[in-house]
């Protein structure tokens, strides 16, 4: 088969520079371009579409759990964003700050939202009086603003696309049931949407989100062996509530503080998806958020009857509710070729002269090259089971990778060699010193991702001071 290679020789090989290479499908798979202003990204179409898909899956989880969707205003006023200390400390060296309404100086500052806690709970503090309301079950879909230093596509930008989660509960026991509940629903989506393995645990307090008393993680390992934090689930209790006075009253008559959660995953989840899938061609999508799942290409499309069969093709695909697209411009078959390899889609099928004369086509699969030909006659169930294997493979060569190169651990210096090498997730024990965390991360180079939800119940020694302990912890370099 002759292959346009124009668009693969720009790629600069994973093996050569992990980082270029990222770079180079982020751009030449059309997903961004960046902005005018440093640290900006434009979401191209195609990067949109992939985010769209993301939102609309997600969202459907998110409801089947009764939340709703709301909006919070972009802008803080500076006195609101203070009143949690942790908070605004925390986010502090990242708030980008609006000091001027025109050409007039505003009274007050007015911080571009980093996150919305302090919103929500000046909201509810005017809208919850009983415990009947409760739990208030809220999420938005929107940006936001951190003045990052340094800035990649996707996975660090000066402004990202998130859904954050903000709930308020009658009682501690309800709302932590709430965050194990949606860190679950990351684990989930990342496993069937994503076609993404992850590693659910809980941060050390190091790590935790600002003003939180528990933040958990989910976190994956990319091709390069790197951690990516792809979603966290955080736990309030009542600091939140007793910092910008939510009352209601409960069931006792008395005014008591709700308990509070947030929860956030953002578009970083399509960086994640590039390094944990893509390879040397270009993307590599999973079929639940392909903004094209099946891309149909008539061949020798000048010949009689060829257009026509191609779009029969395309029109039965559809009516399955799938994401169809055929190409009929005058550019070359190898063109077409490399450009939705480039794209990452899915499933290709082919039809030409010969394949209509044997009632025939070729369908071509994006993540093993495999192509097949299939009875026209057969080509619902195949399409659909096809779909299906590629998701499977996905994420099962994902799981090899995670299992392949995470590994238990005795001594810092056994996990330096392996950050300074290979790379992988360290599996070691822990005494829970905020002292050996440091220690890990100047001897051996690599920060704390999280203490795992299984653990295994055994004693043996801290990775760092030889203490006896029981805690499992994970370790890494990550993005």
């Amino acid at each position: 088969m002759a292959k346009d290679q124009r668009n693969v020789e720009a790629i600069t090989s994973m093996e050569e520079d992990f980082a270029k290479w990222y770079t180079d499908i982020c751009l030449k798979a059309e997903l961004v371009d960046y902005a005018s202003v440093k640290g900006f990204m434009i979401l191209r179409p195609y990067g949109y579409a992939i985010w769209e898909n993301i939102q609309r899956i997600m969202d459907g989880m998110f409801k089947k759990t009764g939340h709703v969707n709301v909006a919070m205003p972009v802008l803080i006023p500076e006195s609101l964003l203070k009143k949690e200390g942790e908070l605004v400390e925390g986010f502090a060296p990242e708030v980008a700050w609006v000091t001027h309404g025109g050409s007039d100086k505003l009274e007050e500052r007015l911080a571009f939202r980093p996150t919305s806690e302090t919103m929500f709970c000046d909201h509810w503090s005017h809208i919850l009086h009983s415990w009947r309301e409760l739990p208030m079950l809220y999420n938005q879909w929107c940006s936001v603003i951190r003045w990052e230093k340094t800035t990649r596509p996707f996975l660090r930008s000066r402004e990202f696309w998130w859904q954050e989660g903000h709930t308020i509960h009658e009682t501690a026991e309800e709302a932590m049931a709430e965050t194990e509940q949606q860190l679950n629903c990351y684990a989930d989506f990342c496993r069937d949407a994503l076609a993404m393995p992850v590693v659910k645990g809980r941060k050390t307090d190091k790590e935790k989100f600002a003003g939180a008393e528990a933040t958990y993680t989910i976190e994956c390992m990319m091709k390069d062996r790197k951690a990516l934090q792809s979603g966290t689930s955080h736990y309030f209790g009542d600091k939140f509530s007793r910092a910008y006075d939510v009352t209601f009253t409960g069931r006792d008559n008395k005014l008591q503080y709700p308990f509070q959660t947030s929860w956030g995953s953002t578009t970083r989840l399509i960086g994640a998806v590039i390094m944990t899938h893509s390879d040397n061609n270009g993307l590599v999508l999973p079929p639940a958020i392909a903004p094209i799942q099946v891309v149909v290409l008539p061949i020798a499309q000048h010949k009689p009857g060829v257009l026509d069969a191609a779009a029969a093709l395309r029109d039965r695909l559809e009516a399955m509710g799938l994401r169809v697209k055929m190409d009929d411009s005058d550019q070359s078959a190898g063109w077409k070729f490399a450009q939705y390899e480039m794209k990452g889609v899915p499933l290709r099928v082919e039809i030409g002269p010969k394949d209509m004369e044997k009632e025939q086509c070729c369908i071509a699969r994006r993540d093993t090259g495999e192509k097949t030909f299939v009875p026209l006659n057969e080509l619902e169930s195949t399409v659909e089971q096809l779909l299906k294997d590629v998701h499977d493979n996905l994420y099962d060569m994902a799981a090899r990778n995670l299992e392949d190169n995470t590994f238990d651990m005795t001594s810092w210096e056994e996990v330096k060699e392996m950050a300074q090498g290979k790379g992988g997730f360290a599996r070691t024990k822990w005494c829970g010193s905020l002292e050996c965390e440091l220690a890990m991360k100047e001897k051996a180079g690599v920060s704390s991702r999280c203490m795992p939800l299984k653990q295994s119940g055994t004693t043996g020694k801290c990775v760092v001071c030889g203490k006896e302990c029981t805690t499992d912890i994970y370790w890494g370099v990550a993005y």
